[in-house]
C-alpha cells in the first residue's frame, strides 16, 4: 500500500493503478473483483477495518466484498441506488446492459451478494469523509470528498486511464457500462467544480492537479 494523504492509503493492485481499492481511515473502499480476496486481506491484516463501503456495485468493485465483510465481519455500506442490486442474487447483472463486456465481468469477476448494513446517502459521513451521490455510471454511484484538504475518491465518474489502451489520462466510463451517460456528465461537471487537490480513481493513478477536471468538463457536450 501507499500514502495518498493523511488517512487514505491506495491499495496495490496487479496490474498497478488498473482496479483500484483504498483504506480510508479504518474504512475499506472498493473491494476489487472476486479474485483479489487474498491480495487485499494480505494488505490490511493488522490493521484496524471496521467498515466496507462500494462506490457503486459493478463487478470490478464488489467483487470481493462478501468474502471480506463475512471473514472480518464487517459492516456493508452501499449507495441507497445501489444497495438493492449488491445484496440480491443477480442484482448486480441487473445494473448494466446486457452485452458481452458485462457477461463476462458478470461471469468472471461478480461476488456473491452480500446484506447491506448501511444505505449510504448525500449528507452522510464515512471515516471523515463526506458523501456525494453522483449518479449515471449506476444508479447509486458515490463519491467522498474531504474539503478540509480537498481529497476526492471519485470512483467511476471518471477514468484515469482508457479503458482499452492502458494510456493513463481522463476519460468517461465506456458508454456500455454507463446506463445513464447525460447523468454521469452532470457528476463530472459536479466533481470538477469542487477543485479536488488529490483525485483518486477507481481506474488509473491518482491525479494531483486542481483543475484537470475542470478543463476535463468544459470539453464535454452541453448538457
Amino acid at each position: 500500500m501507499r500514502q495518498i494523504a493523511p488517512d487514505v492509503l491506495q491499495l496495490a493492485g496487479r496490474p498497478r493503478d488498473a482496479i483500484n481499492a483504498y483504506l480510508v481511515g479504518d474504512v475499506l473502499i472498493d473491494a476489487g473483483t472476486r479474485h483479489a480476496r487474498r491480495r487485499i486481506m494480505r494488505q490490511i491484516a493488522g490493521r484496524a477495518v471496521r467498515a466496507h463501503a462500494l462506490t457503486h456495485a459493478h463487478p470490478d468493485h464488489q467483487g470481493s466484498s462478501h468474502a471480506i465483510c463475512t471473514e472480518l465481519r464487517l459492516p456493508f455500506l452501499v449507495g441507497d441506488g445501489d444497495a438493492d442490486a449488491a445484496e440480491t442474487p443477480g442484482g448486480v447483472a441487473a445494473l448494466q446492459a446486457p452485452g458481452l463486456a458485462n457477461h463476462l465481468q458478470q461471469r468472471w469477476w461478480t461476488g456473491p451478494p452480500h446484506p447491506v448494513d448501511r444505505r449510504l446517502r448525500e449528507g452522510d459521513e464515512v471515516a471523515g469523509f463526506a458523501v456525494l451521490e453522483t449518479p449515471g455510471h449506476s444508479p447509486g454511484h458515490l463519491a467522498f470528498w474531504r474539503a478540509e484538504d480537498r481529497v476526492l475518491l471519485l470512483g467511476d465518474v471518471l477514468n484515469h486511464v482508457h479503458p482499452l489502451t492502458g494510456r493513463v489520462g481522463l476519460h468517461e466510463p465506456l458508454p456500455i457500462l454507463t446506463p445513464d451517460p447525460a447523468r454521469n456528465r452532470n457528476a463530472i461537471r459536479r466533481l470538477a467544480e469542487l477543485r479536488p487537490r488529490i483525485a483518486c480513481f477507481g481506474h488509473g493513478p491518482v491525479l494531483r492537479d486542481p483543475d484537470a477536471l475542470l478543463r476535463f468538463a468544459e470539453r464535454l457536450p452541453a448538457a
